[in-house]
């Protein structure tokens, strides 16, 4: 969890604008939901593991000393609050609370989640996620739909080096069984799978073994899911739907995909996603298509998501379809930075107003207020020291101007305006400096 300093914020802030309007210009609109949320709407969403990674939150006062008391305390008995995980959960439980939304509810969700991580590079306890979803619909356009914004938002900040890896779940399953693997042991080897970019395929095949599953049954699901050299998105399809013709839910699957990949080629996803066999998306409440962004600049996911057909039923009683894309945004944003794609954006004040002791206070902040009126950043310097004191403080504080009043300037309503560039100086009416310091 951490600090942010006013540079860095305003990076932070650069890319949430991106992506705000980027998600707006598609039609999605905002929503918020709280960071606190019932264990009982949490618990079971997100896999065993997943609910090990929960920040709870103790029972408070006569609640947790009743809790204590117990001969046995079980850790059910100390809370029933936690940090929300992710946004999509919460999510689930709005759509299912409120029956009035429209048939397609398009949002899209910029706010922190919680958990109990390891710190890392690019990973944090505390990190914003940005989720774009569409409930309603089960039509692949709207796979398309929000694999294409999260591409616009990507490449509209100058990153282009990334691919959307796609799979489907129900096509992972099946290759899972066609390995000869038990239906008892499909969740471990979903879990050992979702590692295999974290700790390569000798890795997975480790911890495939020490989930109970055999050698053989080891290496046919690592053939199966591994797609050749030099194979492309046809021929990749071609290649599993020849390895499960017998599977009616695998072909099924299959043609998902292919009618996904078409539909993405019409989108600014087109040249940036490819089908990924391999990919497991940990999450358990997947049904459907399944993706997640990567780049060879940054081990590890930029971001991921999927289908969700039956989560929002299991807060309504009904099925509800859903998919979602969430946008890694710490990891970003350390690419970004790494980069160099920032560029110059602006920090602190544009001018900085330095005075002379005989000048009033009400006549500084008159000339602040006229240059702030007309759009300028404007800081003044407190007090009145040496002038050049405030100009080296004006320049330490990134100022591009500092404009100077003394008497005369104060009594001819003129700011001395000097560039801390260029080192040019010249004295304008307070009107003036606005249209001055903002031409090209």
């Amino acid at each position: 969890m951490r600090d942010f300093l006013p540079a860095e914020l305003v990076r932070r802030r650069h890319v949430i604008n991106t992506i705000q309007q980027t998600y707006e210009k598609y039609g999605f609109v905002p929503v918020e939901t709280p960071s606190i949320e019932n264990l009982s709407t949490l618990l079971g969403k997100y896999g065993d593991e997943g609910d090990q990674l929960l920040f709870r939150i103790l029972h408070r006062r006569d609640k947790l000393a009743r809790a204590l008391e117990k001969s046995e305390v079980e850790e059910k008995d100390l809370g029933d609050l936690g940090l929300r995980y992710d946004l999509t959960v919460p999510l689930a439980r709005l759509v299912a609370n409120n029956s009035d939304l429209p048939k397609f509810f398009k949002r899209y969700q910029i706010q922190p989640v919680w958990r109990a991580d390891r710190p890392g590079k690019g990973r944090f306890r505390e990190f914003l996620q940005c989720d774009v979803d569409i409930t309603g619909s089960k039509s692949l356009l709207a796979e398309a739909e929000v694999c294409s914004a999260v591409c616009e938002v990507l490449l509209k900040l100058g990153f282009s080096n990334f691919e959307i890896h796609i799979n489907h779940r129900q096509l992972l399953k099946s290759l899972i069984k066609a390995s000869g693997i038990s239906i008892e042991n499909e969740g471990n080897a979903l879990v050992a799978v979702d590692k295999l970019d974290k700790i390569g395929v000798d890795g997975v095949a480790k911890e495939l073994s020490q989930r109970g599953i055999s050698e053989e049954q080891t290496r046919n699901l690592l053939t199966l899911i591994q797609r050749p050299c030099g194979l492309d998105e046809a021929g990749e399809l071609e290649r599993l739907k020849a390895g499960l013709a017998a599977d009616s839910e695998a072909l099924a699957a299959i043609q998902q995909l292919a009618e996904l990949s078409a539909l993405l080629k019409s989108t600014p996803a087109s040249g940036h996603f490819n089908i990924d066999a391999s990919l497991a998306r940990g999450l358990g409440y997947y049904t459907g298509p399944i993706f997640e962004i990567r780049s060879p600049d940054f081990s590890g996911s930029l971001g991921g998501g999927g289908r969700y057909d039956g989560l929002i039923g299991m807060f309504k009683g009904s099925e509800i379809p859903a998919v979602g894309f969430s946008i890694g945004f710490e990891r970003l944003v350390l690419v970004l930075e790494e980069k160099g794609l920032f560029g110059q954006l602006g920090c602190g004040p544009e001018v900085m107003i330095c005075h002379f002791a005989d000048v009033s206070d009400a006549k500084v902040l008159e000339a602040a207020n006229c240059l702030r009126e007309a759009g300028v950043k404007v800081e003044i310097y407190p007090e009145t020291p040496k002038l050049g004191k405030q100009i080296a403080y004006a320049e330490t504080a990134g100022a591009a101007f500092a404009a100077i009043i003394g008497a005369t300037e104060a009594k001819n309503c003129t700011l001395s305006l000097k560039n801390l560039v260029t080192g040019e100086q010249q004295t304008l009416p307070w009107k003036e400096v606005a249209a001055h310091i903002k031409k090209p």
